[in-house]
């Protein structure tokens, strides 16, 4: 964060000093909420949570280093007083994003690959100048805050994910960090449970491109059409990717290795590259364009953009994240979300995976894809069959709510040995710690709130061991 004093914060936010406290004391160093976390120089954020009251842990962050906190009420550290913590974070990002006007500020958002988009452009952004990303998917009203008072006078490229859960969620991040430069991945099913439509989520994620100014520059993928349809939203000019025929940024000769990571020919304005993925899966090429785009967008080449894409490894844990066994057993940790249309994927990458090795089963451990309302069953129902189509293995429907995907496993043609439900993660744990072999694929997957993750993890702690 760019160096201010707590009179300045205080003046920004709207607040006043805790008592004692020097108008001069200086912060330079970035936010944080975790006092175990504590960052020198920084400024603890003491949110009064559900489950814990930040300012209880407000001094052992001074303590152990931070400059200051930003709090609702006097604990007798050195600070700035607020009556809302959300707000007055919001407040200072935006404050902070004024005094750094060569900095470029980057969007993304959309319904499916935002995190994994994120970390590779982020990464080949970095080769290009000094670059502050999101970091995971802290992409909400507080995570985005955050990452802007990352940021400071030699950032040139601060790189940001929007989530949102409703309309007017992206508005109001992007009235906290005003955007130069937004792209939009795609409009898929996940959340359609909150949203309630495609158009409504379309409508939601568009936000971002009207928040551009005439001077930006709108990224969108010529092969959605819910995307496509946001290029009207706006004044700023459009630089499209995809396969059709509008698309400047395209990919040509897409090869998949025995790792299922995808190869292909960066194609920009007839320059043409090679470069080669270290994300798993097929669809990651879809989003390595977007991020190409993006870095075409800001005046990069096309053999930098190659060999940033080259060099860019998976950054954000459970998001097909391939971990190989000293036994040979390969495990997918692809828990940390889920919808229709990543489970697809993760699906295809198991079987790409588990085909070059001769040796071995693929398994798919699947747990429910929350939020999708009323398409739920029809949804877990398709999983199940696309499993057996694609000849995974064995199929692990794991909780009540996913018994639609052994269901839909049955009536597809597979057999009792094939597919079959447990009640709960531990259940799958112990499945899989007495059938595994060596040289099988796992792919864990779910929506978070299954708690697969815990199953990825047992299976690496039994390599460990």
């Amino acid at each position: 964060m760019i160096a201010l004093t707590l009179d300045e914060i205080a003046g920004i936010v709207d607040g006043e000093l805790a008592a004692g406290t020097r108008s001069a004391l200086v912060v330079d160093g970035p936010a944080f909420l975790d006092s175990r976390k504590p960052v020198p120089g920084g400024l603890f954020a003491a949110f009064d949570g559900a489950n814990a009251d930040g300012h209880d842990f407000a001094a052992g962050a001074v303590q152990a280093g931070a400059a200051a906190m930003l709090g609702s009420r006097d604990v007798g550290v050195p600070g700035v007083i607020v009556r809302d913590v959300e707000a007055a974070l919001g407040r200072l990002a935006r404050g902070v994003l004024r005094r750094l006007p060569e900095t470029t500020v980057i969007a993304l958002t959309g319904s499916s690959g935002k995190t994994s988009t994120k970390d590779l452009l982020g990464q080949v952004l970095a080769t290009h100048a000094p670059t502050v990303f999101t970091e995971g998917s802290f992409n909400n009203e507080i995570g985005l805050p955050l990452t802007v008072l990352r940021a400071d006078e030699n950032t040139r490229y601060l790189l940001l994910e929007m989530g949102a859960r409703g309309v007017g969620h992206i508005k109001q991040l992007c009235e906290l960090a005003p955007p130069n430069i937004g792209l939009v991945l795609n409009i898929g099913t996940a959340h359609v449970g909150e949203f309630g439509s495609k158009e409504t989520t379309a409508s939601a994620k568009g936000e971002l491109i009207e928040a551009l100014p005439k001077d930006g520059l709108a990224v969108l993928n010529a092969d959605d059409e819910y995307v496509a349809r946001m290029a009207e939203r706006s004044d700023a000019p459009v630089l499209w990717f995809g396969d059709q025929p509008s698309a400047r940024v395209r990919a040509a000769d897409v090869t998949v290795d025995e790792n299922s990571c995808a190869g292909f020919t960066l194609s920009v304005d007839g320059v043409e590259a090679r470069a080669q993925l270290r994300f798993v899966g097929e669809h990651q090429v879809s989003n390595a364009l977007a991020a190409a785009a993006v870095c075409t967008g800001v005046g990069m080449t096309v053999p930098e953009i190659a060999a940033g894409i080259d060099a860019a490894e998976p950054l954000s844990g459970g998001r097909m994240t391939v971990t190989h066994r000293a036994d040979g057993v390969i495990v997918i940790d692809d828990a940390y979300n889920a919808n229709p249309e990543s489970m697809r994927a993760g699906l295809k990458a198991l079987a790409t995976l588990a085909r070059a090795r001769s040796a071995g089963r693929s398994w798919a451990v699947l747990g429910q894809m929350a939020e999708l309302g009323d398409s739920s069953a029809e949804a877990h129902d398709a999983l199940g069959r696309l499993a057996v189509r694609l000849r995974v293995d064995r199929v692990l429907a794991v909780g009540p709510e996913a018994r639609m995907i052994h269901a839909g496993a049955m009536h597809e043609g597979s057999g009792g040995q094939e597919s079959a439900t447990v009640a709960d993660p531990d259940e799958a744990i112990a499945v899989l710690r007495a059938q595994l072999r060596p040289g099988d694929v796992v792919l864990v997957k779910a929506s978070n709130s299954v708690g697969l993750r815990r199953v990825a993890r047992a299976l690496l702690e039994d390599d460990e061991r």
